[in-house]
């Protein structure tokens, strides 16, 4: 049997759903470097669906400075917990600056594919607020997860490098989010 998420409000955060940020390496002394998987920890999105998509809608805010690494991939040796405080510290200092983060949708229309929402907003970041598009995939079980693709110069933003400019982050950082709403 079929089941299918029924319209409603949901409210999501940490407790209900993850809100993770990745970020690649490059430059000539990416060896060194690590893939991150980054957990914000705390956060509220708010999810209106309603029986047509363009009834829906979509906000999210978040607390910049609750950025936590999760994992590191690559590099020489492994991430340890000093190296991790650095990065948080580096995150909340030079990269984000404690400013606000906040999403709200503009338009919600049908994808491609059954289950499949294309999401069009704008993303308060670094004091900037900018068009985004992404993309929500609706899971007959109540899954939903959401993927957008974030240009840190597009705000403003200069990605974090380190060893003289030869390791750095990409410009293009993936922001997914992952929940299971109730279904009706």
């Amino acid at each position: 049997m079929s089941r299918t998420i029924a319209p409603g409000t949901y409210v999501l955060g940490p407790t209900t759903a993850t809100l993770t940020v990745k970020t690649k390496k490059s430059g000539a002394a990416a060896k060194a470097g690590h893939d991150l998987t980054i957990e914000v920890t705390d956060w509220e999105a708010t999810f209106a669906l309603g029986t047509d998509p363009a009834q829906s809608s979509i906000t999210l805010t978040a607390d910049a400075t609750s950025l936590k690494v999760r994992e590191g991939h690559g590099g020489m040796m492994a991430l340890g917990d000093q190296e991790i405080a650095s990065i948080e510290q580096s995150i909340d200092d030079d990269v984000l600056k404690a400013t606000t983060i906040a999403f709200r949708s503009t338009a919600i229309t049908p994808g491609a594919q059954p289950g499949r929402l294309d999401v069009a907003g704008e993303l308060e970041l670094h004091g900037r607020t900018r068009p985004i598009s992404s993309v929500i995939t609706v899971g007959e079980d109540g899954t939903v997860t959401g993927s957008t693709i974030v240009k840190q110069t597009d705000w403003g933003m200069k990605p974090y490098s380190a060893l003289f400019g030869t390791l750095k982050v990409v410009d293009e950082v993936e922001v997914l989010v992952s929940a299971t709403l109730g279904t009706g």
